[in-house]
């Protein structure tokens, strides 16, 4: 007895446990080989985290990479299994999918934008709080929009003009014009200008916390738990205005803000269906409207802010083509560069809207729209994607098919023009995605694109200092150049 029970016969715990890794290790490969099947990806999970390295640091030429290597591709990281589809085609089919894949946004979403958030809302309760929502985005609502934003441009050119020409990177003051043009056209002036400067400086925090794949739980100290905190500030500031602008907009107020529109709008039914004896309609209360403002501002800050990076940049890199857009600026307004904005001006300006077409085409903002299999999904006669995988749609190849976009790496706004067949095309632009969930304030995002850039090229003269990094792409939630953008203002000067 004493001989069968001694050390030499008994494994010692270490080796247990050992035996137990190795054994773990080797089904965590047998789980992702047999997901993976015969897709391009790496050969072989890093044990635990998987490519959780390459997703903290991203890089374009990876993604590039990824792309070119097959119409899907997969990597794992922790747990998660990813497919990432290249096509125009395939990409348009997940976007276009319910039934098989929702919204995944990313892992961290659900903890900074709250899981009960509309935008992870599907089916017919996503459609129904979508339609409450239209009212936000109508020709009469941008044309209320309009003098808030130009109130904004002036103030940030000036700031610009003050620089005495000095060249600086202008990336974070392209985002700092396009975060204050979003809070005080979502939400008015209720908030004060320090308010509003917080609430810039803390959803930074937000914006580091996008990668792709994030550390699973939101510890204290990491970029998910840091985003959680600047989230409940940032909200909790979004309902003291909300709780002022429903006093002032039950005392007949002017609407001066997205806000002042939608609550506005409620008070306005909800009277209405009382007076012809229906139903009320749906009141949403101050954290799902504090939530919903939330979800804009998260849709539009990086990826406008972006957008308008690369904007000034490339007009500044292509001289004739700002020429073109002052031309057409000074024609609208019959020669008179002080006339106010307006969204008539810019519906009269449609060489503008081509050079912001084709700036969101060379550019694009949001480079892929992360979803999730809610089951098993035959993607293509080849492939099954697993059920709880997450499968990523791509928007930069479809917008560089040489197909749709001759030269696609040229920056050419006449594409977009009567001559060019950019518009034969519609199916690759999926810049503001696709299906049941394309981007509800996609014409807001261009006309504010467009005034901006208008308004600019009739007051400011700007010059680009190009460097070795000028083109190449850095991520940072969306896509920057890597040098920052350097730039440098003074006023316009005409003949």
């Amino acid at each position: 007895m004493k001989t069968a029970f001694s050390q030499s016969n008994v494994p010692t715990t270490t080796a247990i446990v050992c035996s137990a890794v190795v054994g773990l290790f080797a089904y965590e490969q047998y789980v992702y080989l047999k997901k993976k099947k015969s897709l391009p990806g790496p050969s072989f999970k890093i044990p635990i985290i998987g490519a959780f390295t390459d997703s903290l640091y991203p890089t374009f030429e990876g993604y590039m990479s990824k792309w070119k290597s097959g119409e899907l591709s997969c990597v794992s990281v922790f747990d998660r299994f990813v497919v990432i589809a290249s096509t125009c085609e395939l990409s348009r089919k997940i976007l276009n999918a319910p039934a098989y894949a929702q919204p995944a946004v990313v892992d961290s979403m659900k903890h900074i934008l709250c899981d009960d958030n509309w935008v992870f809302l599907s089916g017919k309760t996503h459609v129904d709080y979508r339609k409450g929502l239209n009212i936000l985005f109508t020709r009469r609502a941008l044309g209320i929009y309009i003098p808030i934003q130009e109130r904004v441009y002036q103030k940030h050119f000036q700031e610009w003009l003050e620089l005495d020409g000095a060249s600086e990177q202008y990336q974070l003051r392209f985002r700092e014009i396009n975060m204050e043009t979003s809070l005080r056209v979502f939400l008015g002036d209720y908030m004060s200008d320090e308010v509003a400067s917080t609430i810039s400086q803390e959803y930074f925090n937000i914006t580091a916390a996008l990668e792709l794949v994030n550390f699973p739980i939101p510890l204290p100290g990491t970029k998910v738990y840091k985003a959680i905190q600047s989230r409940k500030y940032i909200v909790k500031h979004f309902i003291e205005s909300i709780k002022d602008s429903r006093i002032r907009m039950a005392n007949k107020g002017t609407v001066n803000s997205m806000m002042d529109a939608w609550i506005s709008s409620m008070i306005d039914d909800e009277i209405e269906c009382e007076r012809v004896g229906k139903a009320a309609p749906r009141k949403f209360d101050d954290r799902e409207i504090a939530l919903t403002i939330l979800t804009f501002l998260f849709a539009s800050q990086d990826a406008t802010s972006s957008a308008l990076t690369w904007a000034f940049q490339l007009l500044a890199d292509h001289p004739e083509v700002l020429q073109k857009v002052y031309d057409e600026q000074m024609m609208v307004r019959k020669g008179d560069a002080s006339k106010g904005l307006s969204l008539e001006l810019m519906e009269e300006s449609p060489y503008l809207r081509q050079v912001v077409k084709e700036v969101l085409r060379l550019r694009p903002p949001v480079l892929m729209v992360p979803y999730q299999t809610i089951r098993e999904w035959p993607l293509t006669p080849n492939y099954t994607v697993p059920k709880g995988s997450m499968v990523i749609p791509t928007t930069y190849p479809a917008l560089h098919d040489p197909v749709a976009y001759p030269n696609p790496d040229a920056f050419d706004p006449d594409r977009w023009g009567p001559n060019g067949t950019a518009e034969k095309h519609p199916k690759n632009f999926m810049v503001f995605g696709n299906g049941p969930h394309h981007c509800l304030g996609k014409e807001f995002a261009v006309m504010h694109l467009m005034a901006i850039i208008g308004q600019a090229s009739l007051s400011l003269e700007w010059t680009h200092t190009r460097t070795e990094k000028s083109d190449d792409i850095s991520i940072f939630a969306t896509i920057y150049p890597q040098d920052g953008c350097i730039m440098s203002f003074r006023p316009k000067t005409t003949a």
